[in-house]
């Protein structure tokens, strides 16, 4: 199972999302001193979860869904979270 697919494994699980695309971005940042240190990915995920909530605390509920894999495989993760009415 790839890293990608555990992501977005877990995104699924935990938001319920309408939406959600996770994209591995890791080949265009290779010979980047980080690269050694883990992935990069870009998620989108929109998902009723977020309703209410401004930017940084959704961040911060993906960042908190995934804080085991940003120890461990994931070296930068760009968000776009959305609600549905946001789409």
């Amino acid at each position: 199972m790839t890293l990608g697919t555990v992501i977005e494994a877990r995104l699924r699980a935990e938001f319920a999302p309408l939406e959600l695309t996770v994209r591995d971005d890791s080949a265009d940042h290779a010979g980047h001193a980080g690269a050694r240190e883990g992935g990069h990915f870009h998620v989108t995920v929109v998902s009723h979860r977020f309703t209410g909530l401004q930017r940084v605390a959704r961040h911060r509920l993906v960042y908190h869904c995934l804080s085991d894999l940003m120890q461990r495989g994931i070296h930068a993760l760009s968000l776009d979270t959305r609600t549905p009415d946001e789409r």
